[in-house]
């Protein structure tokens, strides 16, 4: 086997969102580079996608060159007023279990003074297919350390689990400690498909939060993939070439909201972002 390095940017763009609630997104955005950046009709999809969140996670964004994420910037940028306090690479180097991720977990942690939740951790993490299981499993580790650390409650794991079609068999869900614990809530539910691709219809994309507490300070239903192609009017080959999947979304109740209790909809007017940059090296085994 070869070893190949990959310096990769895990953004985190974050933007005040100014309509009922506060949108949390998680993208795999599919090898985000500088040709793909430099492309202005993917680019428009790119920022309408990430304009839509308060805070939004991008996966697979490769940009050696730095040129993608401030072209990003450049089209999304504003204060927000979500505020980033801590931030944490695991390291993955329990004692006889060494290197379980392919992609060690940076863990982030905001405030967010709107929201009735007021202060949360976000665990992301994209798996790699063939080691799903394990690596969705250890994230429970992750939790454990986090709880520790931080002594919070409000956790939650979001991104491309591979968490379905093969990749997760239903009868191993059983040793993966994320579905057997009660305490955990999937959010995005076997059914539904996060994929482009008409042909495929599979949850890769999901979220999971810890604990009733923090479930209710989260607007029922609101977790969900967002169907870019059809909102933007798009073709599955021009979908495609933005990427193969879904952004999916939750969102948080926040103080206003509360007074809006009966509504599920309200006008929104687009914000615009920052991005918080965190560059990590990987190991990819190849």
């Amino acid at each position: 086997m070869s070893v190949r390095l990959f310096l990769l940017t895990l953004s985190i763009l974050s933007g005040l969102l100014s309509c009922y609630g506060f949108r949390i997104c998680a993208f795999n955005v599919k090898s985000f580079g500088d040709s793909k950046s430099a492309d202005a009709k993917i680019m428009n999809s790119v920022s309408k996608i990430v304009s839509r969140c308060d805070i939004c996670l991008l996966q697979e964004v490769r940009d050696q060159k730095n040129k993608a994420i401030p072209r990003l910037l450049a089209a999304v940028n504003r204060k927000s007023t979500a505020k980033l306090i801590n931030q944490y690479q695991y390291p993955d180097t329990q004692k006889g279990d060494v290197d379980a991720f392919s992609r060690e977990p940076f863990v982030v942690r905001f405030q967010a003074p709107k929201t009735v939740a007021k202060e949360f951790v976000l665990i992301p993490q994209h798996t790699t297919p063939s080691n799903a299981t394990k690596e969705i499993d250890e994230l429970y580790d992750v939790f454990v350390d986090i709880k520790e650390r931080w002594k919070i409650e409000n956790v939650m794991f979001l991104g491309d689990f591979n968490a379905a079609c093969g990749y997760v068999a239903k009868k191993n869900r059983k040793n993966i400690r994320l579905f057997s614990d009660p305490s955990f809530i999937w959010l995005i539910q076997d059914n539904v498909d996060t994929t482009v691709k008409q042909s495929t219809d599979c949850a890769y994309d999901r979220i999971v939060v810890h604990g009733e507490q923090f479930l209710r300070t989260i607007e029922p239903l609101s977790a969900q993939p967002f169907n870019f192609p059809k909102e933007f009017r798009l073709t599955e080959t021009e979908a495609l070439e933005v990427s193969d999947h879904y952004p999916i979304e939750v969102v948080f109740k926040t103080q206003k909201s509360r007074s809006f209790a009966g509504s599920s909809k309200a006008l929104c007017v687009l914000p615009t972002a920052f991005v918080l940059n965190i560059l990590l090296l990987l190991q990819v085994i190849v």
